[in-house]
């Protein structure tokens, strides 16, 4: 258990350090310039990096297929029933897609290997690539709704050069491309950097932001949906699904996930109340610390 507890605590160190920055040179720090470079840049080589690292398994398919029936499946739920709840499109759109934009890669990947081992290095790759392409397609169009309109989202989505980039990297990977070492570092340097960069504009974002000032109905809906709802869809559907326990489980800790930083970016990059969508995340982290043990044990009877 102190290894699990240890992974997750060990990211929030470069979240701390953003906080304090922000806190120490305020508007000297501009937010936005940050999440452009990080966005249209460093995501790019973090893209290459995780695909090309190994090659992609066309039999791995099978689990990140299972984790995309669960995620839209509770997306549409989720989108017919908050259009009653929420007038404010901004709150919308947070409300629908928020919960289901997970952290998969930067504490889904560490999290499952302290549980499952290094066995569990193919699936998580492969289940990160599948949210990736939610992120930038599904995610974006959503935070984007928040202040544009449907065609507007839609040329967002296109505009954004990390899908193209995760294209032609799963195409290289199919036919056999295997970089050189030195391209291999330098994708490593700058997906690093990405990956730092993500977890210091979290702590920027939660320099001011004031979680009294959060809609309750929100609060409770996106945390509602992330750590009750979604969980329990998956754990029924992996139930009847023929498949080894120890990739249901990692299925199933994909999903409890908290809140995803790419939330506080695209939600940030359109305008779509990125104050509140950091508090969000900020409190999902913080129920997460409890709550994976809880998960863990729920493993077991899979």
């Amino acid at each position: 258990m102190s290894s699990i507890l240890f992974s997750i605590l060990a990211i929030y160190i470069f979240i701390v350090i953003g906080f304090v920055a922000k806190m120490s040179f305020k508007e000297r720090i501009d937010d936005k310039t940050i999440t452009l470079l990080n966005v249209y840049f460093l995501q790019v080589f973090l893209t290459f990096w995780g695909l090309l690292i190994r090659p992609v398994d066309v039999t791995l398919i099978f689990a990140p297929s299972i984790y995309l029936f669960i995620t839209l499946l509770v997306l549409l739920l989720a989108a017919l029933f908050a259009k009653k709840l929420f007038r404010d499109q901004k709150e919308y759109s947070i409300a629908t897609v928020a919960a289901i934009i997970g952290n998969t890669g930067n504490l889904g990947i560490p999290l499952n290997i302290a549980i499952f081992g290094e066995e569990s290095i193919p699936y998580t790759t492969v289940i990160n690539l599948m949210n990736v392409f939610i992120v930038y397609t599904v995610g974006v169009y959503y935070y984007s709704r928040g202040s544009f309109d449907i065609k507007t989202s839609l040329t967002n989505i296109i505009k954004l050069p990390i899908l193209w980039a995760a294209m032609v990297a799963i195409l290289l990977s199919i036919y056999g491309y295997k970089p050189s070492e030195e391209i291999m570092k330098t994708l490593m340097m700058g997906a690093y950097a990405s990956i730092v960069m993500q977890l210091l504009l979290f702590g920027i974002y939660l320099y001011g932001t004031k979680i009294s000032e959060i809609s309750k109905m929100l609060t409770l809906w996106v945390m509602g949906i992330k750590f009750l709802f979604l969980p329990a869809v998956a754990f029924i559907i992996l139930s009847f699904v023929e498949l080894d326990s120890m990739i249901k489980g990692i299925i199933f800790i994909e999903i409890l996930v908290p809140l995803a930083i790419a939330n506080v970016n695209f939600a940030s990059l359109y305008e779509c109340k990125p104050k509140i969508v950091t508090a969000l995340v900020f409190i999902s982290s913080l129920l997460f610390l409890g709550i994976i043990f809880i998960g863990v044990k729920i493993l077991s009877y899979l």
